[in-house]
């Protein structure tokens, strides 16, 4: 189970929690392939979902992007960021190391960057739930509440079953956009993918209350 931040209305820590298990999500294992064919990229999600992608990739590009995320999940930034960098330099086509290194920004709080990056990793792969999540969480930041609602409902529209996204759609639709049937609707199916999630009860509680307020 993921540690949730209590506070909705600051939701910044449970961004930093994730960040660390984008990193986990989105690395992969892959080598160039016999004569020269394209090594089959496999990206398997804590969530339930696979991505794939076919590319050119040697060893020791595998290993400097293995390398690049461990410094980030040890705190070395700088290193971390560079080695990145270089790795989306040599294989500018694939789309996980740019969600890498837009999440990598954007924890080091480089918002722009982030999205540069995240939207390019889309240019590479349309259908990529997690860089849309991701996007999503630049835009509410970045007070782009409708941008970052199409952004939310974009993953899950590929992945109907991304709880992150469905969460992270229920407090946009909360807390930023007053929407209360969005997100009453989306915590509750967050809590049907999360039953365990006493907080994400309350808030469902909360959200039951005021609407029934604004009807008396």
């Amino acid at each position: 189970m993921i540690a949730i931040n209590p506070a909705r209305k600051n939701p910044t820590t449970y961004r930093i929690v994730l960040l660390f298990v984008y990193v986990s999500i989105v690395s992969a294992c892959a080598s160039t392939g016999p004569s020269g064919t394209p090594a089959h990229i496999e990206i398997q999600s804590e969530v339930g979902f696979t991505i794939t992608e076919n590319a050119h990739i040697s060893g020791g590009l595998r290993s400097d992007y293995e390398q690049a995320l461990a410094l980030l999940e040890q705190g070395d930034h700088d290193r971390g960021l560079a080695m990145l960098e270089a790795v989306v330099e040599a294989a500018p086509h694939l789309s996980a190391p740019r969600i890498d290194l837009g999440v990598a920004y954007h924890r080091d709080g480089n918002l722009e960057a982030a999205e540069e990056n995240l939207l390019l990793a889309l240019d590479a792969n349309p259908d990529h739930p997690i860089a849309h999540n991701e996007l999503g969480i630049v835009y509410r930041k970045t007070g782009r509440f409708t941008k970052a609602r199409q952004s939310y409902l974009a993953a899950l529209a590929i992945y109907p079953g991304y709880h992150y996204a469905r969460r992270n759609l229920a407090i946009l639709c909360d807390l930023y956009l007053a929407d209360l049937d969005c997100a009453l609707d989306n915590y509750e199916a967050y809590m049907a993918a999360v039953p365990g999630d006493d907080e994400a009860s309350i808030w469902i509680a909360d959200i039951r209350m005021r609407m029934g307020q604004l009807e008396n």
